[in-house]
């Protein structure tokens, strides 16, 4: 048994500290004492430490199980520092090593020289290492990212499923499992997969009082990130994209724009990807941008900023990555930017799964959606989705408590929702109930015929999502539950059914709203309220609307082919004064800045002078030349006169796709020559009408407006493709 002054002798020793932090020393004990362990730590709480010493003062090596390859490499590299650079203390098993490093990392484990493996679980099943294992003394197991082993956690590996029955094969040792986001399901989940029931839970509060949190809505996001670096210069950050291409092109116009940043995926080979994150390691780059999928898995502490271009497809999630902000305890600012366009997409990506993990993907996206739109003090709102309860009312570290919406006594609302849930003989989802009170005949509310009931429509006066608000706030306040076995049913507690008998005041928030464009109710002046109204010039802005006006009555035009809204609000905030100036203003481009604009720089020049404005220089975002390979052959194959169909064909498209990439081409101000395909495959009466209608009534350039108002006349293909020749020849 390893007495404490053997512990703190080695803990400064080998990490330098003279002291445990919170549960550490209790879980090393147990550990050491040969009892199981449940360990339950946010990111930067010092979960590693707790299997680290403990294999450093045990006799045997340790078993580490861990699915990151980068966090590998990076825990062995920090603990082959420990000991004069003994470089056999710590290895790592994985399928990055070629032949002849896995022949001397077996070397040093027949040797007894190595305290710590690491182990990818794809690595753990294989014969050769069982085979290996078993020839060695083991001091005990550690199952990192422990989460992984639920389907219902955000990163679930069917890998770790089979982690309990490869180590009865190997020898008995003690076990300790560990995560950093764990609901109470997936506790569950993980104790009994890995049959570890008898374990010692150690749990950690989830609360990171040192993160700010805040949720902007996605309008003109990459110009606000580079705004928000130059705030922030010679900071480490960290940036989450969806895809693999937004990396490299968030990535790219970072650079362009004068940003020390480099992209982190797992489509980069190996030796690019740890270049990569050496050089932000060691901060000769400030922003890592990497994929939401693909773990960063580093121990960085001096992260001083998360930003999700895309929002993640969990709550788990987003507090994990959110977790790598801010871990030495200083300042961490954690920005989303959200747009429900993003959970469309991640709701396109479960396509294809079985049905009961698409059911689980759903509910846990529908659990970020909550979150995002939600009003209320995020910290509350984590830390309840974890079951932690967050007494205080405004955290003063996120922007709902910065900047509070007005409250309202709910007990009215709430009572409706309980009395519907009581109503019911069987049990729904949030959705579901919600759909019933605000009247939305949805097809699962005709099939189970509740829009008989005599509750449907009880609140049609409100919609959908402000009934789904009151119930997660029922929720976050007990008076209602969630069962997370069966898919979210919704049911009421006894402290709800008590309230509903005798109602009380209860203070409730109504969710944000997020449009296309900005949050109307975001109206101060922080980066990301710019482009809504509110951020630019509000004098200039009605001047340049008024000689919009002019300019479009002269050409005989409506307003928006000469520049759109989102055009005329980067004027007012940038001041362009030429026509190069005017082409970085969102929607121009060469040709539009060339019809239209001299004008508009001489009103904005004017102004300038008159009113002696400094122009804000640095604001001034530069965009990726031509953004991506697939826009650059797409516009070549038209100048060549291609047909859409190889176009779309040549780069895996289908052709609405193809459609949507041309229209983003077209939206920048490039103008492409569609006119011997709609030739070939449109009636001229046809592209005649359609283009008419976008002459003469169109409001605006909306695609959606557009089918709204023809589609029951003309085909979707058609209405986009005279769009796109419209906006060639006239609008730009």
């Amino acid at each position: 048994m390893v007495d404490d002054a053997t512990l703190h002798a080695k803990l400064k020793t080998f990490f330098g500290y003279d002291a445990f932090k919170a549960d550490q020393e209790r879980i090393i004990r147990h550990l050491v004492g040969g009892g199981n362990a449940f360990v339950l730590m946010p990111t930067g709480g010092g979960k590693s430490l707790c299997y680290q010493l403990p294999a450093l003062v045990m006799d045997g090596t340790a078993i580490v199980i861990s699915p990151l390859i980068a966090l590998m490499k990076n825990q062995v590299d920090a603990i082959r520092g420990f000991e004069s650079g003994d470089i056999g203390i710590a290895h790592f098993l994985n399928s990055s090593l070629s032949r002849q490093q896995i022949a001397e990392v077996q070397e040093d484990l027949l040797r007894g020289v190595t305290k710590l493996l690491y182990v990818a679980p794809e690595s753990l099943t294989k014969d050769e290492n069982i085979a290996l294992l078993k020839e060695i003394k083991i001091s005990f197991y550690a199952v990192d990212e422990a989460h992984c082993i639920s389907e219902w956690g955000h990163d679930f590996r069917p890998e770790y499923r089979k982690i309990r029955s490869i180590i009865d094969q190997i020898q008995p040792a003690p076990l300790i499992a560990l995560t950093a986001t764990a609901t109470p399901k997936v506790q569950s989940d993980i104790l009994k997969n890995l049959r570890i029931q008898d374990a010692q839970v150690f749990k950690s509060s989830f609360n990171r009082p040192n993160l700010y949190y805040e949720v902007r809505d996605k309008v003109d996001a990459e110009k606000d990130i580079i705004r928000f670096i130059r705030q922030n210069p010679g900071k480490s950050g960290i940036i989450y994209c969806l895809s693999r291409k937004k990396v490299e092109e968030m990535a790219q116009m970072l650079a362009i724009n004068g940003i020390k940043a480099l992209p982190y995926h797992a489509g980069l080979d190996a030796k690019t990807r740890a270049d990569n994150q050496d050089m932000f390691l060691t901060e000769e780059i400030d922003v890592i941008v990497a994929t939401i999928a693909f773990g960063m898995g580093i121990d960085k502490p001096d992260v001083r900023f998360v930003i999700h271009y895309d929002i993640p497809k969990s709550i788990e999630g987003y507090y994990q990555e959110t977790g790598r902000a801010g871990r030495d305890g200083q300042e961490g600012q954690c920005i989303t930017y959200y747009s429900y366009k993003d959970i469309q997409k991640l709701e396109k990506f479960m396509q294809g799964k079985p049905v009961s993990e698409q059911e689980i993907g759903k509910q846990l996206l529908q659990e970020t959606v909550a979150y995002a739109e939600s009003s209320q003090c995020r910290r509350k709102l984590l830390l309840n989705y974890f079951g932690e309860d967050y007494p205080e009312e405004n955290c003063g570290a996120c922007d709902n408590c910065l900047h509070p919406k007005k409250r309202y006594d709910g007990r009215e609302e709430l009572a409706l929702v309980i009395e519907l849930i009581e109503s019911l003989p069987e049990r729904f989802k949030l959705e579901h109930l919600a759909a019933i009170l605000s009247g939305v005949e949805t097809a699962m509310v005709k099939s189970y015929k509740h829009d008989e009931l005599p509750l449907f429509g009880a609140g049609k006066d409100r919609p959908q999502r402000f009934w789904e608000a009151v119930m997660h706030q029922g929720l976050i306040l007990h008076y209602l539950e969630k069962d997370i076995e069966n898919y979210g049913l919704i049911s009421a507690t006894d402290q709800g059914l008590e309230f509903f008998l005798e109602p009380h005041e209860v203070m409730l928030v109504e969710d944000r709203t997020f449009s296309e464009g900005v949050d109307d109710e975001d109206d101060d002046d922080t980066p990301g309220s710019v482009a809504g109204g509110g951020g630019g010039d509000q004098v200039l802005l009605a001047m340049l609307k008024d000689l919009r006006k002019d300019v479009a009555r002269k050409l005989r035009l409506q307003p928006w082919i000469v520049f759109g809204d989102p055009a005329l609000e980067d004027m007012s905030i940038l001041y362009p004064l030429s026509l190069e100036e005017l082409r970085k203003c969102q929607g121009v481009g060469e040709g539009k800045a060339q019809k239209f604009g001299k004008p508009f720089i001489e009103l904005i020049s004017k102004y300038v002078e008159e009113n002696e404005i400094e122009r804000p220089d640095d604001f001034v975002v530069k965009s990726v030349g031509s953004e991506s390979n697939n826009k650059v052959y797409i516009i070549q194959s038209i100048d060549r006169k291609m047909d859409l169909e190889d176009i779309a064909s040549a780069k895996g498209m289908d052709m609405g796709a193809l459609l949507s990439e041309i229209e983003s081409i077209v939206s920048t101000g490039t103008r492409v020559n569609l006119n011997y395909y709609i030739e070939q495959e449109l009636d001229p009466e046809v592209v005649s009408e359609i283009y008419t209608w976008f002459k003469e009534e169109a409001t605006s350039d909306s695609l959606p407006d557009a089918l709204a108002a023809l589609e029951p006349d003309y085909e979707e293909l058609e209405i986009r493709l005279v769009r796109i020749k419209f906006l060639c020849e006239v609008a730009n």
